[in-house]
This record gives C-alpha cells, structure tokens and sequence, in this order.
C-alpha cells in the first residue's frame, strides 16, 4: 500500500561560521561580502606552506558549557552542541508539548575529533611507550558522538546516526532527515554538521595534496571561486544546524516557518579519489536527481549555491555540468560559492550552505562570490555568478550542491513556504 509523503518544513537554524557566532551574524557578513580568512591563530604556521585559514572568531566554549564538560567535548562536538542549541531554541522545539520519542538527531562530520586524536598520540610519542591515555579519547573522536551529546542534551530519543560522505556528509544529513521526516519515521529532526580540523594535520595534509590554497601574501583573497588565478581552497571550521518538522506538526504547535524541503539527490562520480569527472557525469546525476525528488523543471530554480571551493579542476566542472542540466536557463539564475568568504568546511560546508540558501529564499538576496578579478577564458561569460557583490533578486527556490573526495555527491533543494 502506498502512503503520501509528509512535508517537511525548516523551523529552526543556527550557525557557527568564520562569518559570525549566530545566524544572523553569518548573514549579515554573506551579503555584505565578508572575508572569513586570515593567519592562522592555533598553532605555529612558521614551517607550513599555507599559513592561514577561515577559523571561528571569538568562540570560547566555555560561554556555553561547563568547563569540566567542554573537556570531555572535542572541538568539532563542541561548536555542534551549541549550534544545535541556537537551532532548538530557534524553533522552540524543547519543551513539553514535544514528544521526545519522536524528535531524532542526524548529525554529520568528515573527520571528526581529529585535534583529540593529535593530542593523545602527540602525548603519548613524548612518553616512554607506557599507554597513558585519557579515558574520554574514544567518545571525544568517534564521529557519531556529536549527534549522542545533542539527543543527551534534550533528550532527544528518536533515531539518531552521523553522517560522513567527506565534503558531501553534511548534505547527507539532512537529505536524511528529511527522508526519515517525509516517511513519517519522525515529527522533527536536528540535523547539520560541524568540522574542527584547522590544525597541523589538517592544513599539512592538505598541503600534502596541493589542496589549499598558498597565497600567503593575501589571505582574505585566496579563496577565489571561478577566478582565473585560484589556486586551491581554504580551510574552514564552524558548524550549520537546522530544525526539519513535518510541516503539519509544525503547523500545530505554531512554530514559524523559515522554507520548505523540497527535494534531495545523491550520486557518485566513481571516477576518482580526488578530481571530479572531467564531464561533470556525477554532478549531473546529483542535481537531476534532486531536480525529479522536487518535481521540479529546472526553469524553477532561482539560484544555485554551488561547491565552488576555488580549485582549478572543480570550479569548472560544476559549471559545465549546470550547463548541461540547465540548458539555457542557467543564464536566468544566480550562481555563488559562500566558500569564497567562509573558506571550506568540509563536513560542515553543507550545514552552513543550506542555511545561506535558506536565508536567500526568506530574504530574496543572493550573496556573492567575493574575490573576483580576472575573468577564466574556459568559463562561460553569460553566467550570473553573481561576483563581488549580493543582488536583490526573487528566490523561490535555491539548490545547494556539496562534493566529497571519494566522488560522493549531494545536492539539497529549498522552496519558499505556501500553505
């Protein structure tokens, strides 16, 4: 027996970006084309190729939690916890009407507690081989625990699983959540993700790769989506969390609706450990699927959050491949990379992405692509990516797209809300 699928409104929001602490701090800097990026603050860069990054401002821990319990928290949990609390407050979701056996939390990390990691094993190199190991290292670095501390926190008793599709795992949560609202599986879902991995480890590794950017002599301009000299990405930490109700609970309990969901793809480039399909096949795939879960055309969409992360290879084969689903509408819309000011999340960038699309539909604001200069011959001059500068635009529907090494693929879709 077929059943309709439920809605699936947003009803809650919270953001810890380089941008700003609270949602309203990270728009606010997104439309007025704010740079994130700056010299690295946590550790000595002296040696390293890159030297800076998009880190959290002004972000203590203990302004939210006791410090006996921030200890037992890695970074990445941290900065989850207390944006899922902006979010839960946001949608006034904790309290006694709500039925906690209902409420689910899918939360969503690439790496998690990598700076717990290099802490204990940093410790232990220094010592004389004896095991002296803090018994919250495991719990502090498992990728699942940020998603177990948010449901421990309110009590939250409904389906709770992380996420981890590299740069895409973020999407995938809340494609998930939605999935699960949808099915009638649960009446709301916390869901986002966070990413701490602005260390030694992370921006080596990375540099390992010729990943990040190296433009020492300019770190707020590094990050420069679709520009002719970008060189590679910035790295970012932060968090993004979004409240999903089925709409009808929602409406019941008068919660205030921010958009609704509309549809979720996923695919798989299987092509390559790091570089895109040259032919953008998965990242057609994705978007297509997402375009048939909406039942949407793709005349329908308004604007396009792409990945966008500043890479040579990347930036130019997601463009093809929105030409090559959008056909000539992709001139109509608007398309951005808010990778250009917040740097790139990884795990995270799909949380934060789908709450700037989100804010662009409720606002009818596109923000830009910062830290355009020179145009690249290879890429489509009739294409509005919306450089330098946010335009005022209607926005009815937003498609955000995240892409992780391994080929994992997501795209999301957002709809302004009707009843």
């Amino acid at each position: 027996m077929n059943f309709p699928l439920k809605r699936v409104v947003v009803t809650g929001l919270g953001a810890l970006t380089p941008l700003g602490n609270t949602v309203p701090e990270y728009w606010n800097g997104l439309v007025n084309g704010v740079s994130g990026a700056d010299f690295i603050k946590q550790f000595d860069v002296t040696k390293f190729k890159t030297k800076f990054a998009c880190e959290l401002k002004g972000f203590n821990p203990e302004d939210f939690m006791e410090r006996k319990e921030a200890r037992k928290l890695d970074r990445f949990s941290q900065i989850a916890v207390v944006a899922a609390a902006q979010a839960v407050e946001d949608a006034n979701l904790d309290n006694e009407s709500i039925n906690h056996d209902r409420v689910g939390v899918i939360w969503a990390s690439g790496i998690g507690g990598m700076i717990t990691f290099i802490e204990e094993m940093t410790a232990f190199n220094k010592g004389d081989g004896t095991p002296r190991f803090n018994p919250f290292f495991i719990p502090k670095l498992i990728l699942d625990i940020a998603a177990g501390h948010i449901s421990m926190k309110y009590g939250f008793r409904g389906l709770n699983f992380a996420t981890v599709s590299a740069c895409a795992s973020s999407t995938n949560a809340i494609i998930d959540a939605f999935n699960y609202i949808r099915l009638g599986k649960a009446d709301a879902i916390v869901t986002g993700g966070s990413e701490a991995v602005v260390t030694e480890a992370g921006i080596g590794g990375f540099n390992a790769m010729k990943a990040l950017s190296e433009r020492n002599d300019d770190p707020a301009t590094a990050s420069r989506p679709f520009d002719k000299d970008r060189d590679g990405f910035v790295l970012g930490e932060g968090a993004g969390a979004l409240i999903l109700e089925e709409y009808e609970h929602a409406k019941r309990r008068g919660a205030k609706i921010y958009a609704e969901v509309a549809g979720g793809g996923m695919s798989a480039d299987a092509y390559h450990l790091t570089a895109p399909h040259p032919e953008g096949l998965g990242v057609i795939n994705v978007m297509r699927n997402a375009l048939e879960d909406a039942h949407m055309n793709p005349e329908e969409v308004d604007y396009v959050n792409v990945h966008g992360t500043s890479t040579p290879l990347g930036d130019v084969a997601e463009l093809t491949a929105i030409q090559k689903v959008f056909g000539d509408h992709a001139y109509n819309m608007n398309i951005s990379s808010t990778k250009s000011m917040t740097g790139h999340l990884l795990g995270g960038a799909g949380a934060i992405e789908a709450v700037a699309s989100i804010m662009s539909v409720v606002n009818d604001m596109v923000p830009p692509t910062i830290n355009h200069f020179t145009d690249d011959p290879v890429i489509d001059p009739r294409l509005n990516l919306t450089f330098n500068k946010a335009q005022s635009r209607k926005v009815r529907v937003a498609l955000s797209n995240t892409f992780g090494f391994g080929g994992h693929n997501a795209s999301v879709i957002f709809k302004k809300f009707e009843e």
